[in-house]
């Protein structure tokens, strides 16, 4: 689970060129529907920070996980999305300024939710209690540099040159479906000795997890009325966690320094590639009729 130094380097690279060209997809005032309306933004953080952590616990106890592994998979539930949900939902055609939003407001609010319900998932489930810290600072930083950033230069770039942005708008969408597929193929390599005995420990799981919380996301949009394209964007936020953060939690020394508990995110982080082509697929097929 140790990155090297060609995925340290490239994977930043490779979602910052990513999120550069969302951005020049959108503009102000697409932000400015999102919460102009905010029903769509309640109801995705609603299900990201409530109701996700209940369906967490609810696997967690249900499949009967060594301890390590439970809390792995809370760790997972209590996680936000990250910038690759927001690849996904461009490369689905969901509502894009929802899910960034949606990204930029949950990790802010899970820095300090994380701590408070992974201690608790520690006592419950491993009978002991550890203070959880997070750090808030850096994270921000992160939460800038790879997702608002780029997103804002892309915008600029569509709102100074117009032209040469419809013109890049084709390529960028194929160097988009390059790159994901590059840190797919990426993911595997870094995890190849590592697939299988974490699938037999926490495959199952993980992958319910995932695919529980994708319809989760889209229900819960059909239930409150929303159009499809907001529906697609809550399901990826909802069903596709930040895995990164997740074993970064996990394996640091100055918060959890656990390999067993990093497992579920890291088997987790392989699968959600494979369902995430999937929504993409039918998500394309669909997204121009509004329903």
């Amino acid at each position: 689970m140790e990155q090297s130094n060609l995925t340290a380097l490239f994977l930043p690279l490779a979602l910052g060129i990513i999120m550069l060209g969302m951005g020049m997809t959108l503009t102000i005032a697409d932000f400015k529907r999102v919460f102009v309306y905010p029903k769509a933004v309640l109801l995705g953080l609603g299900n990201q920070l409530l109701l996700l952590p209940i369906l967490g616990f609810l696997l967690a106890t249900g499949f009967n996980l060594k301890p390590e592994l439970a809390v792995g998979i809370m760790l997972l539930a209590l996680c936000p999305g990250g910038a690759t949900s927001n690849i996904i939902s461009h490369l689905a055609k969901a509502d894009l300024a929802l899910s960034i939003s949606l990204t930029a407001i949950s990790s802010t609010v899970t820095n300090f939710t994380i701590p408070i319900f992974l201690n608790l998932a520690l006592f419950h489930f491993m009978g002991g209690e550890e203070a959880v810290q997070l750090p808030l600072g850096k994270t921000m930083v992160q939460i800038f540099v790879v997702t608002i950033l780029p997103v804002s230069i892309g915008m600029l770039i569509k709102q100074r040159f117009p032209a040469f942005t419809e013109k890049s708008l084709k390529a960028v969408n194929i160097m988009s479906a390059v790159f994901f597929v590059l840190i797919l193929l990426l993911a595997i390599l870094k995890e190849r000795a590592n697939i299988v005995p974490y699938f037999v420990q926490a495959g199952v799981p993980a992958l319910a997890l995932n695919l529980a919380a994708l319809l989760l996301g889209y229900v819960t949009g059909l239930l409150f009325a929303l159009n499809f394209k907001q529906r697609v964007a809550i399901s990826i936020e909802t069903g596709i966690q930040n895995g990164t953060l997740a074993i970064g939690i996990a394996l640091s020394p100055a918060i959890l320094n656990n390999t067993e508990i990093a497992i579920p995110a890291a088997i987790y982080s392989l699968m959600m590639f494979i369902t995430a082509t999937l929504v993409v697929l039918w998500s394309r097929k669909r997204a121009d009729l509004d329903i």
